[in-house]
């Protein structure tokens, strides 16, 4: 197996800032060489493509095992084509190219294609040119928010010859987000798909890149009736998944999934993950109680965010300022209360928002022009509004809930009834003949137990290093416990031990007992 240095020697002498404009986040050899063994069980192995070169990780390790392949590369960084090009000075069966591999080579066929595709976020190169490209070679048309990654993965497996194998490691984030639908849908109907290794979140598998893994691998054959699903939780846990590889095609077994039974439509990880709300009675759509979402985008939050200070120094009319939780760190605990805000104020915290009601206000217009002369009105979000100062309308929540985390979701019961820039979601129950304003804060005490983020859990998104992250749908489609099957007199116990826990954290003397004991009236109930 080979080693990384090449990989560590770069990345010590080249800037960070550097490797993240070409997205260049290194495979570690252990995983190279899984993925090179998938290749390598193609006893007609001739002829190899490597999309997203670098310095050769996969070709290095394939040609350590077989060393008449072969090789064609793509790269389009020059500085690291031209280390690759000294890498491999000496051996005549590699061929490099400078170029960009989805603008290119649509024609060719391959025995083995081998890849860690560049991971950019849609805005961060030429999305549109892609997916035209896509549709046009392939008739596929895609999400407009498509990943690159994936749009690599999608050419390369239409590019694979009888027999032909593939293996990619990629995000996991496709498997269970929106945009993935179309690819999932596209690889059930195509059926090379074989298996998919999860990596499985203990650990960073790239140095740099706050992103999870998994190892999706492809073989155009005719054992097209299933798909394999398998964790690893270290890197040290892969060598159990090279037996399987070795096995295959007789690997299928209770973690595989038929193809006619996979759902493009919903998250992955019920296939790879255990569910957690499959413990609980009587579950229902989070939507049926309420619906999320997303804080107020500014678009320019060092322009529109003001605390006292900045206030009196611009003269800026408080009705031109609205109150308004700017960062997740101003809150400390379930509750946000109308003390909280006037301490906050009292501290000089950014807790307002620039809002110019009055725009003719003297003071006012010379705040736009301001942001005018530091061109605020030309940056992305801004630039699409009409006019470009005016603000997201977003009626403050009742109740907020953390983006990102790692120790399980956070929410907050918003009392100062003040709005919230993206670091939170808006939470707004349903108001109808079920759920009256009472019932905000039982919706609310059953947001704060164990059992709610357990199932909740089922639908979040993984970036790496335990951070988890929802976004709005991810909460809108996640489950809970039917909250109208409570008789009066559980609801009114489940109030009650909410009322005492508040008091207990208004108080400084949080008590999580109470909550404790709402957890297990449900658990009791519902499991």
């Amino acid at each position: 197996m080979k080693d990384n240095n090449f990989e560590n020697l770069y990345s010590s002498t080249t800037s960070l800032e550097h490797r993240k404009k070409y997205a260049q986040f290194f495979t570690p050899a252990k995983i190279a060489d899984l993925m090179a063994q998938w290749l390598l069980k193609n006893k007609d192995l001739k002829s190899v493509l490597e999309p997203a070169f670098g310095l050769g990780i996969f070709s290095r390790t394939l040609l350590g095992y077989k060393n008449n392949l072969n090789i064609k590369g793509f790269e389009i960084d020059p500085k690291i084509f031209e280390e690759a090009k000294t890498i491999f000075s000496q051996n005549n069966s590699v061929n490099l190219l400078l170029g960009d591999y989805m603008y290119n080579d649509w024609n060719n066929k391959y025995d083995g294609i081998i890849c860690n595709p560049p991971y950019f976020k849609f805005h961060d190169y030429d999305n549109k040119g892609i997916l035209d490209e896509m549709e046009k070679r392939l008739s596929l048309r895609l999400n407009g928010f498509t990943n690159l990654y994936a749009l690599f993965l999608l050419k390369s497996i239409n590019q694979l010859n009888n027999n032909g194998r593939a293996a990619y490691i990629i995000p996991s984030e496709f498997l269970n987000s929106d945009y993935g639908k179309l690819v999932k849908a596209y690889l059930i109907k195509n059926k090379l798909l074989r298996h998919i290794i999860v990596i499985n979140f203990e650990e960073n598998v790239f140095d740099d890149a706050l992103t999870t893994a998994s190892i999706l691998l492809f073989a155009n054959d005719k054992n097209d009736k299933a798909v394999k699903f398998s964790n690893v939780s270290t890197l040290d846990d892969l060598d159990a998944t090279k037996e399987l590889i070795q096995n295959y095609p007789n690997f299928v077994d209770q973690d595989s999934i038929n193809f006619i039974t996979l759902n493009p439509d919903i998250k992955w990880r019920t296939y790879y993950q255990k569910q957690n709300s499959n413990k609980y009675k009587n579950i229902v759509p989070f939507s049926k109680f309420g619906k999320v979402m997303r804080g107020i985008a500014t678009g320019a939050n060092e322009y529109f965010t003001f605390n006292k200070s900045k206030a009196e120094k611009f003269n800026i009319p408080i009705d031109n300022l609205l109150p308004c939780i700017t960062k997740s760190a101003q809150i400390k605990n379930p509750f946000f209360t109308e003390e909280n805000f006037k301490k906050m104020i009292h501290s000089d915290e950014d807790i307002f928002l620039f809002n110019a009601k009055d725009k003719h206000d003297e003071k006012v217009e010379e705040y736009i022009k301001l942001g005018e002369e530091k061109e605020i009105h030309k940056k992305f979000l801004t630039s699409k509004r009409t006019p470009w100062y005016s603000l997201e309308k977003r009626p403050p929540a009742p109740i907020w809930v953390s983006v990102f985390n790692r120790n399980g979701l956070k929410f907050i019961r918003n009392e100062a009834n003040i709005s919230n820039l993206t670091t939170f979601h808006c939470i707004y129950p349903t108001q109808d003949s079920l759920f009256q304003a009472l019932d905000i804060d039982l919706l609310f005490a059953y947001l704060l137990t164990d059992t709610a983020k357990q199932i909740f859990e089922d639908n979040r998104r993984e970036y790496g290093n335990g951070l988890k992250k929802f976004e709005p749908n991810d909460i809108n489609k996640g489950m809970m416990l039917d909250l109208t099957l409570l008789d009066k007199e559980i609801k009114k116990e489940i109030l009650n031990y909410y009322v005492l826990y508040k008091q207990s954290v208004i108080e400084k003397q949080e008590d999580q007992q109470y909550i404790n004991k709402i957890n297990n009236i449900l658990t009791t109930i519902y499991t």
